[in-house]
């Protein structure tokens, strides 16, 4: 009996420590701001299939002249992929169709990119996307920028 309740301890205390590290990781990468939940669709094709598939929840942080993505549910301290404000040319938008909806945050606006060759969506909110398509606009002179 002791040896369950020792076991049942130890478990619920690994449980609260990994919450606890989950929420610190957050706050740290939130501590800079310029932060804004974004999902991510990596290598997307041409015809994106509407069924929800390939989403992956996240938070996007500017950081000079590019956007530093984190999964939301990951312990890894570094993106998991950093855009360039440069490479980033935006090919269209629209709203979350079928399955997409049940995927992503109710308010989310989904913008295709491409990056470096490789096309990616991000949902973002309304709000989001504006602060978005406004730093891409605010590129310093000289460097070219695609803003659908």
């Amino acid at each position: 009996m002791v040896l369950a309740l020792t076991v049942c301890g130890i478990v619920v205390a690994l449980v609260v420590l990994g919450l606890f590290v989950f929420g610190l990781r957050r706050r740290l990468i939130q501590r800079s701001g310029g932060t804004f939940d974004c999902s991510l669709r990596w290598d997307v094709p041409e015809k994106p299939d509407t069924g929800g598939k390939g989403w992956s929840y996240g938070v996007a942080r500017y950081n000079g002249d590019r956007i530093e993505w984190y999964r939301v549910f990951s312990y890894a301290y570094r993106p998991r992929r950093v855009l360039e404000r440069s490479a980033i040319e935006v090919a269209g938008r629209r709203t979350p169709e079928g399955e997409e909806e049940l995927a992503l945050l109710s308010d989310a606006v989904i913008l295709t990119c491409l990056h470096r060759g490789t096309r990616l969506e991000l949902a973002m909110s309304e709000d989001a996307l504006t602060g978005f398509l406004a730093w891409l606009e605010a590129a310093p002179p000289g460097q070219r920028v695609n803003v659908a």
